[in-house]
């Protein structure tokens, strides 16, 4: 598996060397991601699904609205093994609508950066409508949904340094599960996976977050028309605020029998 790489340990128990053993460890590496040969992002991921990655961050940070507007989506030739494969160029049906200049500026703004919380939440939704969607979810549904998941997390199992993000449809079907180093990686990789597809706008479908869930992750699934965000953890008080705002449902602490629904509690039957 790319997703891991080998090492060895020492481990210790009360002061005392208890053994010395091989270990894996979640591989990170930075990838460069252009536009129309402008870079725009440079993030450490896990490699695997750049494409998807990257289609996905275009999507969530407004560069893109639909999958009609990529052309091409390429690994870029490294002159060195070091730089083998983490840099993707991304071509646009309409280069002219490409401003780098704007966009420098927009990345900055979605990526809390200083801004007030209400100024960030007032910038996404700009771009944005509230989502209006009026689908129903069972909570018997989403309290089955942490096993799902955890069952597909091969690489996490193996070294226990990955998040995931899992997309389910209205009746608890799994779809795809992404995993990556970082939690918004993740998220972009899920949503790139559904761009890529023709699934987006994602009305009707549940993403599943393995972490906490920040302003960023709800913004990103509301990019991607997702109504439905639940976490294994906890959401923060920014996430909260604009899940109510974008009229998203959000639900924390996906945990046994139970689950703490922040926003949007009348999807939840």
């Amino acid at each position: 598996m790319k997703e891991i790489v080998p090492t060895r340990l020492t481990r210790y128990e009360n002061g005392v060397v208890l053994e010395r053993r091989s270990d894996f460890l979640a591989r990170e590496e930075p990838l460069e991601i252009r536009v129309e040969g402008t870079t725009i992002s440079v993030t450490m991921r896990t490699p695997g699904c750049d494409r998807e990655l990257a289609a996905g961050f275009l999507l969530s940070e407004g560069i893109i609205k639909s999958a009609h507007d990529l052309f091409d989506i390429v690994t870029c030739i490294a002159t060195t093994k070091a730089g083998a494969g983490n840099t993707i160029d991304v071509a646009l049906r309409n280069p002219a609508a490409f401003d780098p200049a704007k966009l420098s500026r927009h990345i900055m703004t979605s990526s809390s950066c200083g801004l007030c919380g209400t100024t960030a939440i007032d910038e996404a939704m700009k771009r944005r409508k509230p989502l209006r969607e009026r689908s129903r979810i069972s909570a018997e549904i989403l309290i089955a949904l942490p096993k799902i998941l955890s069952e597909q997390q091969t690489a996490f199992q193996s070294t226990g340094g990955l998040h995931a993000c899992a997309l389910f449809d209205g009746a608890g079907k799994l779809i795809a599960v992404r995993e990556d180093v970082g939690r918004h990686n993740a998220l972009d990789k899920l949503i790139g996976f559904a761009l890529l597809k023709k699934l987006t706008p994602l009305a009707g479908h549940i993403v599943l977050l393995s972490g906490r869930t920040s302003f960023e992750m709800v913004q990103k699934a509301h990019a991607a028309g997702v109504a439905i965000v639940v976490a294994i953890s906890a959401p923060t008080s920014l996430a909260v605020k604009f899940a109510r705002k974008s009229g998203q449902t959000l639900a924390g602490f996906l945990r046994g029998r139970s689950l703490n629904v922040y926003a949007g509690e009348k999807r939840i039957v």
